[in-house]
């Protein structure tokens, strides 16, 4: 995946050159922990709620909780901790993480589970908004671009490894041991951060005015609007992917495996196309992944009743998402080039607080109809974001370079 460097790193930073590369893949390793945790009760949905007797829907405020605390998260956690060491901050975030996987694990009622959950939203907030922006200060000046792909890399990854292999592991060992393993992956991403990141203080430290003002630009607001429609669409249909598959595709748990897997590839596949796009054509890159995600959620009860028909659909659905991500936070950095932290932070809020709308809505709209009728409002919202671009470039308003 091609990513510009994050406008407004400061290449002047030392860098301790030995220690720079397993610095990067330890800050890789800590938010593909944090994606997998966050979105592996997609696959164990159904686990979930028959081990609480709760209905899909409840269960889907597992992925709800997360996503609006790290809302509240991203921006408080950044702007209150603003001049600690930023070394310290992501050991305190992945710490946390830790925690909050063996809590899961221990849950001996369902509050018990979602108050694990407000601990990852905590620490996606916050890990995020600090991480996302970093590596400027990890590597050299010229492998910039190339540390932030590496970095970005690690959401797609926790589609094709992490969910896959959580929901196998749950499958033959019980949803309780996928959490202990991903409690175990965060404890050893912990190790990884104190041993190979150096110290790294506080330089521009980001300030609440500074956010505000960046929400009154015409580039954020657009963003905001686009990430909004697409990830509400997104999430607001995969969480109820695997009732979907179970129920309407006729699919048992080891082909929700696969098909899970599969889904996850074709999203790597995604991620780097759109990274090689999306700096020269943010509008089309953007267009073209709302479109196809529209495409595969409104095709879904037609052609889904068949499992051919399906894994092609969620095929074209994983590719266009995974191209979103990096459409979502190119388009924010863009709009603001001088405060990348900012552009972090703005970015996370936005995502998370969709995802956990998105989850929140799709439960609502399953508890009271059925997974087909998700897919068919999924489809129709992320059309609206195709519409939203096509009226973003015919205004001829201030925008993104390129596309």
């Amino acid at each position: 995946m091609r990513t510009a460097a994050p406008p407004g790193t400061d290449s002047t930073a030392p860098i301790a050159a030995t220690a720079a590369w397993p610095a990067v893949v330890a800050v890789t390793a800590g938010i593909f922990a944090i994606v997998t945790t966050e979105i592996l009760p997609i696959g164990l949905l159904t686990e979930i709620g028959a081990d609480f007797t709760i209905s899909d829907g409840t269960a889907g405020l597992t992925m709800t909780m997360p996503g609006l605390l790290a809302a509240v998260a991203a921006p408080v956690a950044t702007v209150a901790t603003a001049r600690v060491d930023r070394r310290i901050m992501l050991c305190a975030f992945i710490l946390l993480l830790a925690v909050a996987n063996f809590l899961a694990a221990a849950a001996t009622g369902y509050w018990v589970l979602l108050a694990s959950r407000v601990l990852v939203g905590i620490t996606i907030g916050g890990f995020w908004s600090i991480g996302a922006g970093l590596a400027g200060r990890l590597v050299p000046p010229a492998s910039v671009a190339k540390a932030t792909a590496v970095i970005f890399a690690s959401v797609p990854l926790g589609s094709v490894l992490g969910v896959p292999a959580g929901t196998f592991i749950g499958g033959i060992a019980g949803w309780r041991t996928a959490f202990v393993v991903l409690g175990v992956l965060s404890t050893a991403a912990l190790v990884a951060l104190l041993l190979t990141v150096p110290r790294l203080p506080a330089e521009r430290p980001t300030r609440a005015s500074e956010l505000t003002g960046l929400l009154r630009t015409t580039g954020t607001r657009s963003a905001l609007v686009l990430t909004f429609l697409v990830v509400t669409a997104h999430f607001g249909a995969y969480t109820y992917v695997t009732p979907f598959l179970e129920d309407v595709s006729g699919a048992g748990p080891g082909t929700v495996t696969t098909v899970l897997l599969v889904y996850g590839a074709a999203g790597m596949v995604g991620n780097f196309v759109c990274g090689a796009t999306v700096s020269s054509y943010p509008r089309a890159t953007f267009a073209a992944v709302a479109a196809a995600v529209a495409a595969a959620t409104l095709l879904l009860p037609v052609l889904g009743r068949d499992l051919v028909g399906a894994l092609a659909l969620l095929i074209l659905w994983g590719a266009a998402y995974g191209g979103v991500p990096v459409c979502s936070q190119t388009w924010f950095a863009k709009a603001a080039p001088r405060s990348a932290e900012a552009a972090s932070v703005l970015f996370t809020a936005s995502f998370q607080a969709t995802i956990a709308l998105g989850a929140l809505t799709g439960g609502l709209v399953v508890d009271h109809s059925a997974p087909a009728t998700v897919m068919t409002l999924a489809g129709v919202t992320a059309a609206l974001a195709v519409v939203v671009v096509a009226a973003h470039r015919s205004r001829r308003v201030v925008r993104p370079q390129g596309g």
